[in-house]
């Protein structure tokens, strides 16, 4: 590997066999003055690497690198960097990695809405360039989008945190979650697990719900305070005016029963979904049950929102569950069949990069 004239990824080269990608190699985006180079340590696998390989979201570009749970250490800085970042620093990179950084919602912690957003696989720079993600080499990032991680945090723990983690903390943390307050986690898996932790490590008395029952004792090892299968009839009978903040974890909303999550809202809750499902989906409610009750969907994190949740991950020793597999075309086959069969506890964090791409150490 040259470097840093060609990065290499493992990349989804034919849509119609997304589930086995192929190593490639390919340029990195022209290098600016407040570009960050990381050669990476471990990536996470989201669930939303699997949507935009198979292209529910949309066709996948040609020969993609995806990934955005991206864990490693600074080996480029540009000349204008202010950020103090050093050469050899471990550091982190979530789902984003551009914006204006000059508009209003830029300048008041809401970088994710920013019309010029670009997302850090598949997103396009104003330049035309399609940004490639984290299951390859390295990875060029401006500044403002490369967050230090605490010497505390183990890297494949701190990797689900950049995306996962962010998109769940981020709602808890907007909208109150914290003592004295009744939080509700809906979906166990890879991000719902997260949830948990974190809503129990700000404070809050969390309540679990899944469908089934095979989740009860995750959930309360976890650190849930309580448990409802929502398979079951009348789970929710006794739950009426409970909840102050919900959080949908799910990776699909049609089985979500919008109309009973309403009716356990306290006057002045709120349901927010994290949730990106297939673009063939709706939601489906009545209008008049939100009399009182907020509904509204939330956006992955910033980089203030995730260096605020890994301060509370240090205080509180949060660690989240994965299964580590070896980076590499056999390694991204395995995590993304498992993914779709939801054969995991309860997030694959890829891990072993040096080895299948080497270093330039």
């Amino acid at each position: 590997m040259s470097y840093p004239e060609k990065f290499q990824g493992i990349a989804v080269v034919e849509r119609e066999d997304w589930l086995n990608p192929k190593k490639v190699s390919y340029d990195p985006k022209t290098f600016g003055e407040q570009d960050i180079d990381i050669e990476i340590m471990a990536c996470g696998v989201c669930g939303s690497d699997t949507h935009t390989a198979a292209s529910r979201w949309g066709p996948c570009p040609n020969s993609q690198v995806v990934g955005h749970e991206i864990i490693g250490k600074v080996v480029k800085i540009g000349s204008k960097c202010e950020d103090g970042l050093k050469i050899g620093q471990r550091v982190g990179v979530g789902a984003q990695v551009f914006s204006c950084l000059e508009c209003q919602r830029c300048k008041n912690n809401n970088e994710q809405y920013c019309t010029n957003f670009v997302t850090t696989y598949t997103g396009i720079y104003p330049n035309g360039y399609i940004a490639q993600g984290g299951y390859a080499s390295h990875i060029r990032v401006h500044e403002h989008f490369v967050i230090p991680i605490p010497d505390e945090i183990p890297t494949e723990l701190a990797a689900p945190l950049m995306c996962g983690g962010a998109t769940v903390f981020t709602p808890l943390l907007r909208n109150g979650c914290g003592p004295n307050k009744k939080v509700g986690i809906i979906g166990i898996g890879g991000i719902g697990h997260m949830g948990i932790l974190l809503a129990k490590a700000m404070g809050a008395e969390v309540y679990a719900f899944s469908r089934g029952e095979n989740k009860r004792a995750d959930a309360m090892d976890l650190g849930a305070d309580h448990y409802y299968a929502t398979g079951t009839e009348g789970w929710d009978k006794d739950l009426f005016n409970t909840l102050d903040l919900a959080v949908i974890c799910a990776s699909s909303l049609t089985d979500i029963n919008l109309d009973q999550y309403i009716k356990i809202m306290k006057i002045g809750g709120s349901i927010q979904s994290i949730s990106v499902p297939d673009v063939t989906e709706k939601l489906t409610l009545r209008p008049f049950q939100l009399v009182g009750i907020t509904i509204g969907n939330s956006l992955i994190g910033t980089p203030q929102d995730i260096k605020t949740m890994l301060d509370i991950v240090v205080k509180n020793n949060v660690k989240i569950w994965i299964e580590k597999v070896p980076v590499g075309e056999k390694g991204v086959h395995e995590a993304w069949s498992r993914l779709e069969k939801g054969d995991v506890r309860y997030r694959f964090v890829l891990t072993d990069f040096e080895k299948e791409f080497g270093s330039e150490k």
